[in-house]
C-alpha cells in the first residue's frame, strides 16, 4: 500500500512535467536575463555610491558612460526567439532531464506526502489532516525529494539554458545521462548537488504550498458542495489555486537556484557566486529587488498548467489503481 502512492505520484508527475516543459524552459531563460555572462561584463558596472550626512558622494572612476540597458523580452518574445533560433525542437531542450527529475524528485515527494498523510490521520479519516500537518508533511517530503532529484535538476537547468549562450560556449549535452557523466568527469561528483540547499528550500516551499493548498481547497469545495462534486471541475479549481500559491511562494528561491546551478566553473577563474546569499546580494545590487521575481509570469503560466495536469492525472490514476 505504501508503494502505491509513489507509483501514482510518479506517473502524474512525469505526465505533467513533460507536457509543460516548454513553459519551464521559457521561465529559466527569463530568470537568467540580465545576468553577467563573463567577468568582463561585471567590470563595467558603475562606481560605488556612498551616502554621507551632508549629501551623496561618488567615487571617481574612468569607465565610459554606459547606454541604458535594452528592454528585456517577455515570455512570448522569449518563446518566439527560441523558435526562431533553435526551431520547435528547441522548446524541448532538456526534456530528458525533466523526465528523470520528475521520476526521482516528484515521485519521492508525492509518495512520501501520501504516506505521511495516511500515517498521521486517524483511522477511517480518509487521510484528512489539519492544515499545519499537511504543511509539515509537504516540507519533509519536498526536502527529501529534492536531495534525491538534485543531479537531474542541475542537468535540466544547464540543458535549458544552453541555447542562450554563444555557439562556442555551449555545453551541448546530448542527454541527461551525458550531462551527468560530463559533470562528474569535469567538475567532480559534488557538482551534481550544486545548489542543493536552494533546491531543498524551493522543494520544501513548493511541496508544502502546492500539495497542502490542493488538499485544503478540495476539502473546502467538497464540504460546501457535497461528495458528489468530487469531479473534474473541483480538481481543476483546487489545482489551479495550488499552482498560484506555489508560484508566488517559490519564485525568489527559484531564480537564485537557476543562477547558481547554471554558473560556469572554470579552473583559474573566480566563481560567479560563492553561495546563495552572494547570488541574492549580487542579483539585487545589479538588477534590483524585483529581479527575484524574474520569470514570475511564465512561472505562473507553467505552475498553473503543471499543477492542473498533475492533480487531474493523479486523480484519474488513483481511480484506475484503487483496487490494487
Amino acid at each position: 500500500m505504501g508503494l502505491k502512492g509513489f507509483v501514482e505520484g510518479g506517473i502524474a508527475s512525469i505526465a505533467a512535467g513533460s507536457t509543460t516543459h516548454p513553459l519551464d524552459l521559457v521561465k529559466v531563460r527569463m530568470q537568467l536575463q540580465g545576468e553577467a555572462l563573463s567577468p568582463a561584463v561585471s567590470a563595467l558596472r558603475p562606481a560605488v555610491v556612498l551616502q554621507g550626512e551632508v549629501g551623496v558622494a561618488t567615487l571617481p572612476h574612468h569607465h565610459p558612460a554606459l547606454p541604458p540597458p535594452p528592454r528585456r523580452p517577455g515570455p512570448f518574445a522569449v518563446g518566439a526567439q527560441i523558435l526562431r533560433t533553435e526551431g520547435p525542437v528547441g522548446l524541448f531542450s532538456g526534456v530528458s532531464a525533466t523526465v528523470l527529475r520528475q521520476a526521482l524528485y516528484s515521485t519521492t515527494r508525492m509518495g512520501l506526502y501520501d504516506l505521511m498523510k495516511k500515517r498521521w490521520s486517524a483511522p477511517g479519516d480518509s487521510g484528512s489532516l489539519p492544515l499545519h500537518r499537511k504543511v509539515a508533511a509537504g516540507l519533509i517530503a519536498g526536502g527529501i525529494g529534492a536531495v534525491v532529484g538534485n543531479p537531474a535538476d542541475v542537468a535540466m537547468v544547464r540543458m535549458q539554458a544552453d541555447g542562450r549562450l554563444p555557439q562556442a560556449e555551449r555545453r551541448n549535452y546530448k542527454s541527461v545521462l551525458d550531462a551527468i557523466g560530463r559533470m562528474v568527469r569535469q567538475e567532480g561528483v559534488g557538482s551534481l548537488w550544486r545548489g542543493s540547499s536552494l533546491t531543498v528550500n524551493r522543494a520544501m516551499i513548493v511541496t508544502a504550498s502546492q500539495l497542502a493548498t490542493y488538499d485544503q481547497a478540495k476539502e473546502a469545495i467538497l464540504r460546501r458542495r457535497g461528495a458528489g462534486a468530487d469531479g473534474l471541475g473541483t480538481h481543476v479549481t483546487a489545482s489551479f489555486a495550488a499552482g498560484l500559491v506555489a508560484a508566488a511562494a517559490s519564485n525568489p528561491v527559484d531564480v537564485v537556484k537557476t543562477r547558481v546551478m547554471n554558473m560556469r566553473v572554470e579552473a583559474g577563474t573566480p566563481l560567479p557566486y560563492v553561495g546563495a546569499v552572494d547570488c541574492v546580494l549580487k542579483t539585487v545590487r545589479a538588477e534590483g529587488l524585483l529581479a527575484l521575481y524574474k520569470g514570475f509570469v511564465p512561472t505562473v503560466c507553467r505552475q498553473g498548467p503543471f499543477t492542473v495536469v498533475l492533480f487531474v492525472t493523479l486523480e484519474q490514476v488513483r481511480k484506475l489503481l484503487e483496487h490494487f
